[in-house]
């Protein structure tokens, strides 16, 4: 026991057994680079690449009965596990990390901190913005609306202004949208 600047005992050495100072405090930025049935293959960001970190999802997973084996390469910052068979799925996988801090977005090989903390803080935002509505709507769907709305706010003040847009900008939203409206995708070879 140990005695606070009152000169009273206090019960510090039970509460710091009740905390689990293993775990990690903030959200681990993954992502994920395959999934097949049985196989979830990860990347952990930089700043999560701690033998300590990857020890502690590795651990807390192979707890899990439906993960079958888990592996770890620090250097790499990849996480590979074999989950199924008569046990549990992807989502019970996914639950487990989600968890413990694991969010997934997109994650760039050398990225600043900076931009790893912006790119998680957007991923939780989006994530209670969807939790909000009940799943009917997200970051990706409200934030062109947002744009849309400027839009046609611009064009009531000033009108359609066609005389000031320079002919590349046109040019290019032709071309984009056909791309994009049309699902162009290269087209394999007959081998007859």
């Amino acid at each position: 026991m140990t005695t606070n600047s009152h000169g009273s005992l206090t019960k510090m050495p039970t509460i710091q057994k009740q905390i689990n100072f293993n775990t990690p405090s903030s959200s681990i930025a993954t992502k994920v680079v395959s999934a097949t049935p049985g196989r979830l293959r990860l990347r952990i960001a930089h700043p999560h690449r701690q033998a300590e970190t990857m020890e502690y999802i590795a651990n807390t997973l192979d707890a899990q009965p439906q993960v079958d084996e888990v592996r770890t390469n620090v250097h790499h910052g990849s996480i590979v596990i074999k989950y199924g068979g008569k046990n549990g799925d992807l989502s019970d996988v996914l639950a487990t990390l989600e968890d413990i801090g694991v969010i997934f977005a997109e994650i760039t090989e050398g990225g600043t901190e900076a931009s790893t903390t912006v790119s998680t803080a957007v991923v939780d935002l989006n994530k209670r913005v969807r939790q909000a509505t009940d799943g009917v709507v997200d970051i990706r769907f409200l934030f062109p609306l947002g744009l849309g709305i400027l839009a046609i706010r611009k064009l009531m003040m000033k009108g359609l202004q066609f005389d000031i847009i320079p002919w590349y900008v046109l040019a290019w939203y032709s071309f984009d949208s056909f791309i994009k409206l049309h699902g162009i995708t290269p087209q394999k070879p007959n081998n007859q």
